[in-house]
């Protein structure tokens, strides 16, 4: 994550029983290591830094809507400065995608203040401009909020570790407020949108992303963003900009250019902002 430590206070928030030690973090650094997990990238934010971002579908990526702001201006980082790296690790990845459109939830409203509401809409949806149709890499499905007290896991790039994804295994669920999970896992500044999952059956599956580094009575947290609502909002989005644009696009009735000397037409690049 790209902001300052946000500190709650333990009154706001429903809080579990203390969990049982939780699994230290694992740099995933060999092909072997990095099996099954090559759906998470590091996505790179020109020259403003890096989030993590996770595959839930060939050509969409999940992370937090706060990585596509710029920390110091507050503008949209503009699409074509976006890059998502699927599986990076140590200099090279699984696949490099740039992006097409990025969407925001549209109650999210970037400041430079943290807000704990924030969080509950702190979430955004990237569409690459090609899908990664890899066997090695399969997106990841979502799943329901887990309960308090839950074990997941969370695979993220960081600050001290951005050149390659850690895992920690197992971290819990501490309490929870209305669409914001308060967790024992350890994240750091760059982990921002990095997945958190339940693993049942042997399948992960995205339940939250990270939005923020927090600490209750001085101990570290990580805030994360309840998918259910805010998922359902994005991909609704997307579907109606997609129906927007089919009902823009004008008729175009070909007058020429059956011949070898007709009229080359050049197509326009796209927008530079989504």
């Amino acid at each position: 994550m790209r902001r300052s430590i946000l500190s709650l206070a333990l009154g706001l928030l429903t809080m579990a029983p203390a969990m049982a030690e939780e699994s230290a973090l694992k740099s995933l650094q060999t092909a072997n290591d990095s099996r099954g997990w090559d759906a998470v990238g590091r996505l790179n934010l020109g020259t403003k830094g890096f989030c993590t971002g996770a595959l839930i579908g060939p050509k969409l990526v999940l992370t937090a809507a706060h990585c596509l702001f710029d920390k110091e201006t507050g503008a949209r980082i503009g699409i074509e400065d976006l890059e998502f790296l699927a599986g990076w690790r140590n200099g090279r990845a699984a696949a490099y995608r740039g992006v097409r459109r990025a969407v925001a939830h549209p109650d999210y409203v970037y400041s430079g203040a943290e807000k704990l509401a924030r969080v509950a809409f702190d979430l955004a949806l990237i569409e690459l401009d090609q899908p990664i149709q890899l066997p090695s890499i399969q997106p990841f499905e979502t799943d329901t909020l887990p309960g308090q007290g839950a074990e997941v896991g969370v695979v993220s790039y960081a600050q001290g570790r951005a050149e390659a994804p850690s895992l920690q295994q197992v971290c819990h669920v501490l309490g929870y407020q209305p669409d914001v999970l308060v967790l024992s896992c350890n994240v750091d500044f760059g982990s921002s949108g990095a997945p958190i999952f339940t693993i049942k059956d042997g399948v992960a599956r995205v339940v939250s992303v990270v939005s923020a580094k927090a600490e209750i009575e001085g101990e570290p947290v990580a805030l994360g963003t309840d998918l259910e609502g805010p998922l359902t909002t994005l991909r609704a989005e997307l579907a109606a900009q997609d129906a927007a644009g089919t009902r823009g696009t004008p008729s175009v009735r070909v007058l020429s250019g059956n011949q070898s000397g007709g009229a080359k037409f050049i197509k326009p690049d796209a927008a530079a902002t989504p």
